[in-house]
């Protein structure tokens, strides 16, 4: 029996791969070796297109932020660009397992590249917000979406907190005056 021949190797298919990957067996089961198994290649073949581990998953969260931040919308004014980037960073934790952890522990590809920061804060900048100002926004809006979808995540806590509180309408009115503080 022959092996199936391999994929065209690029880091758009490893990173879609990983993905993969991921959602099937989650992130404590990602590795190098397991994903150089399933593109039918040997895991030094991945170090062409990743220095390491690292960086795939640094690849992963920079691609799970900019489908986050693409999904916004026009918006009025930047706080409204905040609620709806908060609420769609949520979903989109939500709909990747076990992305709040993934988030959580990459490491920057970026490594403080002012570029990025341009990135990252152009929706708010065009808004009407300094750079700096607007990037300290984005992580706090970030890091509420981050905990939350963590703490949600949590899945004894989860099932305990299930009849005491509404997740989404809790979300919600923390996200708001989030916001409103600022």
């Amino acid at each position: 029996m022959t092996r199936p021949a391999p994929k065209p190797l690029d880091r758009e298919t490893v990173l879609a791969e990983a993905f993969l990957l991921l959602r099937e067996q989650g992130l404590a089961a990602l590795s190098m070796r397991k994903l150089a198994e399933r593109l039918s290649v040997q895991a030094p073949a991945l170090y062409w297109h990743f220095a390491d581990k690292g960086e795939l998953l640094g690849l992963m969260t920079e691609s799970i932020y900019r489908n986050v931040r693409e999904s916004v919308g026009p918006c009025a004014d930047w706080r409204e660009w905040l609620v709806t980037y908060g609420r769609a960073l949520r979903q989109g934790l939500a709909r990747e397992r076990d992305a709040p952890q993934l988030l959580a522990i990459a490491p920057p590809v970026t490594d403080g590249d002012p570029g990025s920061a341009d990135a990252i804060s152009a929706p708010l900048v065009a808004l009407g917000l300094d750079r700096a100002r607007a990037l300290s926004t984005i992580a706090s809006v970030t890091s509420l979406a981050l905990g939350w979808s963590t703490f949600e995540a949590n899945g004894p806590m989860h099932h305990f907190l299930e009849g005491m509180i509404d997740f989404d309408d809790s979300f919600e009115a923390g996200l708001q005056a989030l916001v409103k503080g600022f």
